[in-house]
């Protein structure tokens, strides 16, 4: 039994077995298959059992069986096999010739038609697709001369996404572009993207972290802002339009202004109270925002499993037994005004407590 397959060669028999762990391939015979059909053309024939090592012979019909004996097999004349497997491939050329004049005849009527160049300040142009995504920002940061500001939000980038990065802000460097970027605190843990920092940093790039930040943002020369137009982020917007650049300017100066920079060797939250740290604040303040685990991670940075770990520890120190019960506690304790704790269960001076209060638990921070 056998089995069709196409290749350039065109419509070829495959036998069933296939050992990929000979490195057999089925384009042309291996040097096993290239002396046995030598011996096969000198005796006139070959044992069948001897073809096993040469799949190939068979797969390429340089082979077939003997009428009278099916034990052995007969080769077929050089000429005749070469002419049968040039025949398909010559056959596809041709083909392939007669549909590239088919395209040539039906472009050539718009050859003639000159094209309206889409207007240089074009206010949004929507990017579909990471190539096009990639080739337009290559594009403009290749003309970048000033100034490259960007925000990296989430725990780190990838190590394909950093290798990117270094290749694009290199050329940058040597053209004493200014760079800014800001990261989320997380970041700071993350080795491609401590990696790529330390590598750039000493060439005048500048780095401060937040604890929370807006989407991707990407700066080129306050002229030019890409930012995702899909949570997947396969879709982007280019924006020239000078007020709409400059007010996303204001936004990343407002972020900088705020952010700790990437020298600082520990990121400071606020101080734990009663067991209560200052990233589980933020995340109460999501939390009785409406937000579930997997947007409240996204917002600072952590993968969702630290996120419900904090939560965790929040709802412990809290005392509450339920997520619903949590939400209503986080809003009577007072933890979010204003870092006040003085309503903190435990406290003495929290309402309707009757006695003194353990002493504070502890939880590492991330």
């Amino acid at each position: 039994m056998f089995l069709k397959y196409r290749t350039l060669r065109g419509v070829q028999m495959r036998s069933k077995v296939d050992t990929p762990e000979t490195e057999h391939s089925h384009d042309e015979p291996c040097e096993a298959g290239r002396h046995l059909y030598a011996a096969a053309l000198r005796a006139g024939r070959i044992a069948r059992s001897e073809v096993d090592a040469a799949p190939c012979l068979i797969d390429l019909a340089l082979l077939h069986p003997d009428p009278d004996d099916p034990d052995w097999l007969r080769p077929v004349p050089p000429s005749i096999a070469l002419n049968q497997l040039i025949h398909p491939i010559e056959r596809e050329i041709q083909q392939r010739r007669q549909r590239a004049l088919s395209l040539a005849d039906a472009f050539e009527p718009f050859m003639t038609i000159t094209a309206a160049s889409p207007p240089a300040t074009q206010a949004i142009n929507v990017l579909e697709g990471l190539a096009v995504i990639n080739a337009e920002l290559d594009r403009v940061m290749d003309e970048c001369a000033l100034e490259l500001l960007t925000i990296q939000p989430g725990s780190g980038r990838k190590p394909e996404s950093v290798k990117a990065a270094l290749r694009r802000v290199e050329p940058l460097l040597d053209r004493g572009v200014r760079m800014r970027t800001l990261y989320q605190h997380t970041a700071r843990h993350h080795s491609a993207t401590m990696g790529y920092v330390e590598r750039i940093m000493p060439y005048g790039l500048e780095v401060r972290t937040l604890e929370e930040i807006i989407d991707r943002l990407i700066i080129v020369d306050r002229k030019v802002a890409f930012i995702p137009a899909r949570s997947d982020r396969r879709v982007a917007l280019e924006l020239r339009h000078e007020g709409l650049v400059q007010y996303l300017v204001g936004v990343f100066e407002q972020f900088w202004l705020h952010g700790i920079p990437w020298e600082a060797e520990v990121v400071t939250y606020a101080p734990a109270v009663n067991g209560v740290s200052g990233i589980q604040r933020s995340i109460a303040k999501l939390l009785v925002e409406g937000h579930v685990d997997e947007a409240i991670a996204r917002r600072l940075g952590m993968n969702v499993r630290t996120c419900r770990a904090h939560i965790a520890k929040l709802a412990s120190a809290l005392g509450s037994g339920s997520r619903a019960q949590l939400g209503y506690l986080i809003a009577r304790s007072g933890i979010l005004d204003e870092g006040d704790a003085s309503c903190l269960p435990g406290n003495p001076a929290a309402p309707g407590a009757t006695a003194p209060a353990e002493g504070p638990r502890t939880h590492d921070q991330p």
